[in-house]
């Protein structure tokens, strides 16, 4: 159990907070969610009834939106885009081991089971990381949308307006900044890291250059 915790720590720490702050996200909201109905005369609901609200799933879904587009798109960007100096970015002056082809080592031991396989197994295989966070960022986008649709029908009927449909929803201005005020956020981070990585160090950190090493050289190496 020890070996399983150290071997896997840094996923279990991050999904351990993931589900705190997903918690406490979902209490603090219930409370403000109800604390805003009592306010407008409405009837407060349960906290299982709040778990499936527009408010709790639009407020999830549209943060988990720009964290995947970030990723994503961070991803593809750092195949053929370079900063010098930066940690995270491959050295634009010399081929680095991920742009090795794959199919040069089909025979060599352990590798993973679609390198073996080779075809459309690997082809895939060699693209499935951005794949996958694109494909969580379109899942998450359309649950951003479905349960942002609900909560904002509500707000107009609470205002004498009309619901929408999630499509409807998708056409108007208060979907797009949601989804902006978070977008801009996330590539303002990425940015922050790759320039601040250049110049700055963290010791023992595999994000970080070795503190020694000198400031144009690109890549954790």
């Amino acid at each position: 159990m020890k070996r399983l915790f150290r071997d896997n720590s840094l996923s279990l720490v991050m999904l351990g907070l993931f589900a705190l702050f997903l918690f406490a996200q979902s209490v603090t909201g219930f409370n403000v969610y109800n604390d805003d109905q009592l306010e407008h005369g409405e009837a407060t609901i349960s906290y299982r009834e709040y778990l499936r609200s527009g408010h709790f799933v639009e407020a999830t879904f549209k943060n988990w939106e720009s964290e995947y587009l970030q990723m994503g798109a961070y991803v593809l960007f750092t195949v053929f885009l370079f900063q010098r100096g930066s940690s995270e970015s491959k050295d634009p002056d010399k081929k680095e081991s991920v742009d090795e082809d794959p199919r040069e080592a089909q025979d060599a031991k352990d590798v993973p089971w679609p390198v073996r396989a080779g075809g459309l197994a690997l082809k895939g295989y060699e693209y499935s990381l951005s794949i996958a966070l694109l494909l969580l960022f379109l899942f998450s986008f359309i649950l951003h949308a479905i349960g942002g649709a609900r909560e904002y029908s509500q707000e107009q009927l609470a205002h004498g307006g009309q619901a929408v449909s999630t499509w409807e929803f998708l056409r108007t201005s208060e979907f797009w900044f949601q989804s902006f005020q978070n977008w801009q956020s996330e590539f303002l981070a990425v940015f922050s890291l790759v320039v601040l990585s250049v110049f700055l160090r963290q010791r023992g950190s595999p994000e970080s250059k070795p503190v020694a090493a000198p400031h144009h050289e690109t890549g954790t190496a």
